[in-house]
Formats: C-alpha cells, sequence, structure tokens
C-alpha cells in the first residue's frame, strides 16, 4: 500500500484479488514481503474480523525471523487489537499491516480509509460490552498512537527492544 492511501493496496492490489486468498496464502506471502527490516513494506488485508487472526500470525513469524520472540505475546495481542478496531470502526474496504524496527524498537501499525481518530475511553460506560481494546494497547505497549494520513490513519504501538551488546 503507498504511504498515505490504504486503499491504495501494494502494486494496485483489488479486493476480489485479495479475498481470493486463503488465511494460509496471505501469511506465507506477507511474512515474505515483511521480513526484512531494512525495507518497510505494508500489506494488504481485507476489512474482516478473520483479518485480525491473519495478522497476528503474520507479525508472530516476522518477529521469530527478526529473533524478538521475547516480544511474541504483546506484538500478538496488540495487533489483534488494532486490527479488530480498524475493522470494526473504520469502514473501509481494506486495511495495511506495516512493520519497522529501528534500533530499540519495534512499530506495527494498521492503515484505514478513516480520518476518525481513536479514542481512548478510561471508564466502562454502563451498557458497552466492548471498548477495552485500547485501553489493552495502552497498558501494554511502550508507546502508541494514531496519525493522520492525507487519505486515512495510521494506529501503531511500539515495543522497546533490548539490543544484545556485540
Amino acid at each position: 500500500m503507498e504511504d498515505d492511501d490504504p486503499s491504495a493496496a501494494g502494486e494496485h492490489v483489488v479486493l476480489a484479488d485479495l479475498e481470493k486468498l486463503t488465511a494460509a496464502e496471505m501469511e506465507r506471502d506477507y511474512t515474505a514481503l515483511l521480513r526484512d527490516p531494512a525495507v518497510p513494506r505494508e500489506v494488504p488485508l481485507p476489512s474482516r474480523p478473520e483479518s485480525a487472526g491473519v495478522a497476528r500470525r503474520v507479525v508472530l513469524a516476522v518477529l521469530r525471523l527478526w529473533g524478538l520472540q521475547q516480544h511474541l505475546e504483546a506484538a500478538e495481542l496488540l495487533t489483534g487489537e488494532i486490527v479488530a478496531n480498524a475493522v470494526r470502526h473504520a469502514g473501509g474496504r481494506m486495511v495495511g499491516l506495516r512493520l519497522h524496527r529501528r534500533p530499540g524498537w519495534i512499530r506495527v501499525e494498521v492503515r484505514d480509509s478513516s480520518r476518525a481518530l481513536p479514542c481512548l475511553i478510561l471508564a466502562n460506560e454502563a451498557g458497552y460490552e466492548s471498548g477495552n481494546g485500547l485501553r489493552i494497547v495502552d497498558a501494554v505497549a511502550d508507546r502508541w498512537g494514531a496519525d493522520l494520513l492525507p487519505r486515512g490513519k495510521g494506529v501503531w504501538f511500539e515495543l522497546k527492544v533490548r539490543e544484545r551488546a556485540a
């Protein structure tokens, strides 16, 4: 997906083509695309509930390739939360998943076509059974936030990485 357009995935991925892929095919292909931490890329996912599971498994596979096993549990949980939020609230047809590693940090970002920024609900409101996703992100992530993009937004979290001395 282009830097600013979640609806223009990769090399002009069409939703109909994306939906022909099985979850296993997406996981295999996207893990291969995202495996190099020096090359930031974004992969498209259809905006449907099962995409959260695909995104979690892709993030787990990439972090294993990067040797970051200590972050698997947190990254899996947080990825599922931000993908589920994008699918539930953004209303678009696709979301984009990005992974980025820089010294001391890993970032997972989900981009969607909505410009409505997420808000953290601090107290459970009567009658709401959901709404805990960003509280979980806030509690587990070292940092998180949302950035407005020309055609949507990106919601991200970061986890601190302890770099090993050479």
